[in-house]
């Protein structure tokens, strides 16, 4: 880290944070020094699209640039894999911390910890600020506010997939077929000749082919739709929240001034 005072340091709340290669990381959230020595040793970053994820960076190595911009020599990916800590009363639990020097191949003492820098500094910084942009007899009062905006993100692929599948169908037909029956007619005067055109006596055969129909089975390929894969849009109205800071003006006015 660039040689740099608290007070200094304490103004770089809110910059950007750039990798190696330049492509932003976050903003600073804030900064962490450490117990002993006082050395700031984190700095926290708001990571991801509207700054929700809190990402630890070593302070060592930051640099500022001259559009006072910082820069870490760590990636971006590095960055935002880097695991999350649980911080409480202020201050890194050296077994966290371990974590975080594991995640970054940093070789230090494990039993350090770091406490995050005063909000006192912060205020104080606010407040010196305030005073320089007072312009004679009025402040001016600054609020921020969040910048939404969306970002397209592969959802999933759909395809379409012609395969065969065998099915079996049943269908009645309808058949016919011959049977034999015998009939008997007694002898009439209608048909006496044809009774007594042969021998009185004899033997005889009539043969008689009988027919049957049966079904038969055969496919055809008949087409029956189309099928294509479209594309609409849906929009959906989804929540999102994050923090803003505001400014507010007290007046501190004593009674001989009211009167």
């Amino acid at each position: 880290m660039t040689n740099a005072t608290h007070k200094h340091i304490s103004q770089w709340t809110g910059r950007d944070v750039h990798d190696s290669t330049g492509e932003k990381i976050g903003t600073v959230e804030q900064f962490w020094f450490d117990d002993q020595d006082g050395e700031p040793t984190w700095v926290s970053v708001k990571t991801g699209l509207f700054g929700l994820r809190q990402s630890f960076v070593p302070a060592e190595g930051l640099t500022e640039g001259a559009n006072g911009e910082l820069t870490t020599r760590y990636t971006k990916d590095r960055v935002k894999d880097a695991p999350n800590v649980d911080v409480s009363d202020d201050h890194l639990d050296p077994t966290e911390e371990r974590r975080l020097y594991d995640h970054y191949e940093i070789t230090t003492n494990p039993g350090r910890h770091t406490l995050r820098a005063g909000r006192e500094d912060a205020e104080r910084t606010d407040t010196e600020a305030g005073r320089r942009d007072t312009g004679g007899e009025a402040m001016t009062r600054s609020e921020e506010h969040l910048q939404v905006g969306t970002e397209h993100h592969e959802k999933g692929r759909a395809r379409l997939r012609k395969y065969v599948v065998t099915e079996t169908e049943q269908v009645d037909v309808p058949v016919t077929r011959e049977e034999v029956r015998v009939e008997r007619e007694p002898i009439t005067d209608a048909n006496r000749g044809e009774a007594v055109s042969g021998p009185a006596i004899s033997e005889a055969e009539h043969e008689v082919t009988l027919h049957e129909e049966r079904p038969v089975v055969d496919t055809e390929a008949v087409p029956v739709e189309r099928v294509r894969l479209s594309k609409q849009q849906v929009t959906d109205t989804e929540t999102v929240s994050g923090e803003v800071r505001q400014e507010r003006i007290d007046t501190d006015v004593d009674d001989d001034t009211r009167r």
